[in-house]
């Protein structure tokens, strides 16, 4: 199987998803715990390039059930406005997040917010649906040296799927290896 070309609403902004990964391909443990990825917080020159360069934020559900830490994406690094795709908003508001039932409107809304800056994806699940409505631009991993034997993988398509990638950056540090690709078209 493979994914449409894009044929959504193309602006400025671009969609960007944005993880990190264990070397065999999870992005959440089996219980979705991401406190893993501490462990690989440091100085990092490819986050310190994209965290001035985001909008805002559109995760799945569970991403932010799954949260780190403090509740907020990239912790005290970055601060915007966040949207959570979710299929059952909760009944009462939680700070700082809207809810969106749909991922056209979630997308329309974020880059509304974002303006000129990136949308950044966050969740596995968020991302497939960006992918296959052709609307993901850009993929940011940071893969770490670990292997997590299990849990969320970060791309998984049953029957398969085929996305060609170009490659837009590579760089490392002694914590993490950045791949930065382009999604092609």
């Amino acid at each position: 199987m493979s994914f449409p070309a894009g044929t959504g609403h193309r602006c400025m902004t671009k969609v960007l998803w944005h993880i990190t990964m264990s070397l065999d391909g999870f992005i959440g443990t089996t219980g979705n715990d991401m406190a893993w990825m501490q462990d690989f917080v440091g100085p990092n020159e490819t986050v310190d390039e994209v965290i001035p360069q985001i909008g805002a934020v559109l995760l799945g559900n569970r991403t932010f059930a799954g949260g780190e830490g403090d509740g907020k994406p990239y912790g005290s690094l970055w601060n915007g406005p966040m949207f959570v795709l979710t299929h059952r908003p909760p009944a009462e508001p939680v700070e700082n997040y809207a809810f969106v039932t749909n991922l056209a409107d979630g997308l329309a809304t974020a880059r509304q917010a974002a303006g000129d800056k990136y949308v950044a994806i966050l969740g596995a699940d968020v991302a497939k649906q960006c992918i296959a409505a052709g609307e993901l631009d850009e993929i940011l991993v940071h893969q770490v040296p670990v292997l997590l034997g299990g849990g969320v993988r970060a791309f998984e398509y049953p029957g398969g799927a085929h996305v060609r990638l170009e490659r837009r950056s590579l760089s490392a540090t002694p914590l993490v290896t950045n791949l930065w690709f382009r999604v092609g078209r």
